[in-house]
């Protein structure tokens, strides 16, 4: 089985102080990362161990070499409490009120794969930018440990891993319970060992048996994972072989899918929609796109075999207009003031993905194109909080 327990650091003292949101959040609101800098300014804190990407420049070096050496130092000066051979069950409550539990553990990256291929348990959910990974490799590379923010989806309609918390809950041990920075909710973990850890593992091995062997989708962080598993390709040593991750039920009420349309800039948008409209003439699935430009709108049904809208849509942009400026949209209203507000801009609308549709559509096509959908509010992603050594085994 490719998820197993694992040796999870997680913060002795001022837990609430420690947590910091995902590092590729709110990337054009300085005033909330200044705001974070304020509530954790002398206290020991996940944001001396993270670089956020708002901060990113060229030459990250000094950042990373920083971020390495406060990293010794809280290890160094018992700033972690070691959970040993464990998963740790996770019940967050969302800003929204929902709550979304999870299942923290290490998935090993010989089963991951992140090239688009149609096999491995742990697989990336949309097609993987390559130029994206060596920074984060060159964060991980030489870091004593990993501290990541990756959630992995898997599917279990029938609710099998949860059966398996909800009869033992009451045998686990409490280990923090507490509010999360800038109204994210809030976040409880218990401890999960022995005979229920292993009643754990068997449902996750019949919910990857009803799927052909694929376990895991990646629903965030596929870079950061990417980036684990080129340093494992790199170095094949047994302590690069494992990545923390957490995983979630895809059929939980509090994982919502949004779809992320598209505006192109620079086309004919006449030109373009006809060049569309001939490129659809067969396939399986019918899809319908609302084409929105300054002269007006117009709707255009698509043939493909592509089962999602995006991926028609995508293949398309790629192959026909590669060097076309795309901007990747949330929401109608934006598409229609940006769309139609420009002789040279062309908007799609489209239906966006039903989440009972990824695995489907995954073990059929392979990774989606990117940006195919939003996966919740920018304060419900995970917050920094568990860890793993790396560089020693667990």
């Amino acid at each position: 089985m490719c998820f197993e327990k694992a040796d999870i650091l997680i913060a002795r003292e001022n837990r609430e102080r420690f947590a910091v949101i995902a590092c590729d959040q709110f990337t054009s609101e300085p005033e909330y990362w200044d705001k974070v800098k304020e509530f954790t300014n002398g206290y020991k804190t996940a944001l001396d161990l993270i670089l956020p990407e708002i901060y990113l420049k060229d030459d990250n070096s000094a950042a990373i070499a920083g971020i390495r050496k406060n990293m010794r130092d809280y290890l160094a000066g018992n700033v972690f409490e070691e959970i040993k051979d464990s998963f740790i069950y996770v019940r967050r409550v969302q800003s929204d009120g929902l709550i979304r539990e999870g299942i923290i553990g290490r998935i090993d990256l010989k089963e991951y794969s992140y090239k688009g291929e149609k096999s491995g348990a742990v697989r990336a959910t949309e097609k993987t930018v390559l130029e994206r990974i060596p920074p984060r490799a060159e964060i991980r590379r030489g870091a004593p440990l990993e501290m990541p923010h990756i959630m992995l989806l898997f599917d279990d309609r029938e609710n099998a891993v949860a059966r398996v918390i909800e009869k033992n809950e009451q045998s686990l041990i409490p280990l923090y319970d507490f509010e999360l920075f800038g109204g994210a909710g809030h976040i409880m973990g218990k401890r999960i060992t022995g005979a229920v850890a292993e009643d754990i593992k068997k449902a996750f091995s019949a919910v990857s048996d009803k799927n052909n062997g694929l376990l895991f989708l990646v629903g965030d962080g596929n870079h950061s994972l990417a980036a684990a598993k080129s340093i494992y390709e790199e170095t094949g040593q047994e302590k690069d072989r494992y990545a923390l991750v957490e995983a979630v039920n895809i059929h939980s009420p509090a994982i919502n899918f949004e779809p992320i349309y598209r505006v192109c800039f620079g086309v004919d948008p006449v030109k373009f929609i006809s060049d569309f409209e001939k490129s659809g003439q067969c396939g399986e699935y019918e899809h319908e796109f609302t084409c929105v430009y300054k002269a007006g709108q117009k709707t255009v049904k698509i043939r493909s075999d592509y089962r999602l809208p995006v991926a028609e849509l995508q293949d398309h942009l790629d192959n026909n207009a590669p060097d076309v400026r795309i901007d990747y949209i949330h929401g109608t209203d934006p598409v229609f003031k940006i769309a139609g507000g420009g002789d040279n801009s062309l908007g799609f609308i489209f239906k966006g993905m039903d989440k009972d549709e990824l695995f489907g559509a995954v073990l059929k096509n392979g990774s989606l194109p990117r940006k195919t959908f939003s996966m919740g509010h920018a304060l419900d992603k995970r917050f920094y909080f568990e860890a793993r050594r790396i560089g020693l085994p667990d």
